[in-house]
């Protein structure tokens, strides 16, 4: 099938989710989250299978076994290409609209560790910073979690210290409720995005084993 763009009744349909976020709302509009969610996000990460790779379109359910938060419903629906290790492309729509990002989450502690060794290095960190600022020229911003101070054994004074606190490194960008979202145009510009971020998604992959 051809992506046509998520429908208008996909934003309402989390508008709605986040204020009733029951089993008896899920149940009388699955129809809408099966047309109007999860299909297009299905056509649409389909339609970047052939350059980017299969993504995992993740399940509409929470896991609320550990969390005080028991609503049982995501109030988004994101899909995930995986490249490396604990790094990838992603996509999600939601209330606010549609939003792509990129980077490494949740890197195993070895992984975390490569990658701020290479941020460290004069030659790959510089690389690094230079990726990064020529992605927020473009519109991305750069987020993630990061250490209220510096990581163990860097200087606090060293040039990427800002690079080297983070525990995950996400740049994302945010189309929102933009008209496009609802058109297949969206698919054009998602996968410019994807493809402008390539070179960050393999440094990740290169530097984090």
């Amino acid at each position: 099938m051809t992506f046509t763009g998520f429908p208008k009744e996909a934003l309402d349909f989390y508008d709605d989710l986040e204020l009733d976020n029951t089993k008896s709302y899920w149940t009388a509009h699955k129809n809408i989250y099966d047309t109007c969610i999860k299909a297009p996000m299905i056509e649409l990460t389909g339609a970047l299978e052939e350059e980017f790779g299969p993504a995992k379109v993740f399940r509409p359910y929470r896991d609320v076994r550990f969390a005080k938060d028991k609503t049982p419903y995501k109030n988004h629906q994101g899909a995930y290409v995986a490249s490396g290790s604990g790094s990838g492309w992603y996509v999600q729509i939601s209330a606010a609209g549609v939003y792509v990002a990129v980077g490494y989450y949740e890197p195993s502690p070895d992984a975390l560790a490569a990658i701020r060794r290479a941020i460290a290095n004069d030659r790959s960190g510089t690389a690094l910073s230079k990726l990064v600022a020529g992605l927020e020229r473009k519109g991305w911003t750069c987020g993630g979690t990061t250490l209220k101070t510096r990581p163990q054994g860097y200087a606090a004074d060293h040039p990427r210290i800002e690079l080297l606190r983070h525990k995950s490194l996400v740049l994302h960008k945010s189309y929102g409720f933009d008209e496009v979202i609802h058109t297949p145009k969206l698919l054009t510009l998602v996968r410019t995005d994807w493809r402008a971020a390539r070179p960050f998604v393999d440094w990740v992959g290169t530097h984090s084993s």
